[in-house]
């Protein structure tokens, strides 16, 4: 297959460098130009993903976004692996391609004052109605992959061509791609899980144990399988790889930089402290007020993700955050499927 992969951060390199060793012809394209000419002349992504040899065979192309169309039309899949605050722009700019697309972003787009910020297919109904899309999602980190070690992901679309095209293009021997036609919950469950791994971050940087831990994950996914359904989403995906395996994934995992800006709120830092040690997006600090105010648009209750947004607005600090958790009401307990009863 050719494989056009438009965005050269950490995600989007370790995918190209998994499927170019798995035999197909992959190009990488960053619109960073000196990026670029470092990792031709490096054969590494010194910015992203330091480490990892790019394999030989792989390409690489800075074409400026508006002529990105006439290098498209050989393409037998197009990945756009760029943040989610750039979807929008990169969607439009590959309107016009034929071949199927899909995107591996997690998280909301930021509102606006024109209404509630979207999902990643919300945006693409918008801007590029025709197009055959997708997300691949699921509990992965980048490095993990670029490395060759085990990992399964979610491929999901409408669209069964979509699917098809990411399961040949990505499946291999380390890498699993399972097929599912639940978009809706696969992106519910990728942006949601960034916010919770927030509070789990905070709940082990104050130390609070392996109890508190358990309970946050737990109930985090309650709130993330409430506003799915809410929204369209199946109940059975939230226990699935994109739901409770990512949830587990990024509230747990050290390379997971939305719960290191957890651990780091917790340590006393401020959030633009928190957030420029990084060096990487972390998309859950972008997407916990649009997942907040999407819950309140459609009348589902997530008070973790509440209390991050306070505490991500310095409204509370870390240990009122846990406190104004702990001193909810006593409710009960439901199973995922009656989640909204």
């Amino acid at each position: 297959m050719k494989i056009i992969v438009l965005g050269a951060g950490a995600w989007g390199t370790a995918l190209a460098v998994s499927a170019q060793r798995t035999g197909h012809q992959v190009t990488l394209w960053a619109r960073d130009v000196a990026l670029v000419q470092t990792m031709q002349t490096r054969h590494e992504n010194l910015r992203y993903l330091p480490g990892v040899v790019l394999p030989d065979g792989l390409s690489f192309s800075a074409t400026p976004v508006n002529l990105l169309n006439a290098g498209l039309a050989q393409a037998d899949l197009v990945v756009i692996a760029t943040p989610m605050a750039a979807l929008r722009q990169m969607l439009t700019a590959v309107a016009a391609c034929r071949a199927p697309v899909a995107w591996l972003c997690k998280g909301f787009e930021a509102a606006s004052s024109e209404g509630f910020g979207l999902l990643a297919h919300e945006i693409q109904a918008q801007v590029a109605p025709d197009l055959r899309a997708g997300v691949l999602s699921g509990p992965s980190f980048a490095l993990e992959v670029a490395r060759g070690q085990p990992t399964a992901l979610v491929a999901a679309s409408v669209h069964t061509s979509v699917r098809s095209a990411l399961v040949a293009a990505f499946h291999s021997p380390t890498l699993r791609v399972y097929a599912n036609e639940d978009i809706v919950g696969v992106e519910v469950g990728g942006a949601v899980k960034n916010v919770l791994a927030i509070a789990t971050g905070l709940c082990d940087g104050l130390q609070l144990g392996l109890n508190a831990r358990a309970a946050l994950i737990t109930r985090g996914l309650a709130e993330m399988t409430r506003l799915g359904l809410a929204l369209g989403a199946q109940a059975t995906t939230f226990m699935g790889l994109s739901g409770l395996g990512d949830l587990v994934l990024t509230a747990t995992g050290d390379l997971s930089r939305n719960r290191q800006v957890g651990l780091s709120l917790a340590q006393g830092h401020n959030l633009s402290q928190a957030t420029a040690a990084l060096g990487h997006v972390a998309e859950g600090v972008y997407s916990a007020r649009t997942v907040v105010q999407r819950a309140a648009q459609v009348g589902v209750e997530m008070p973790i993700a509440q209390a991050v947004v306070a505490l991500l607005d310095a409204q509370l600090t870390p240990v009122q955050a846990v406190a104004a958790l702990m001193g909810r009401e006593p409710t009960q307990e439901q199973a995922v499927q009656a989640v909204l009863t």
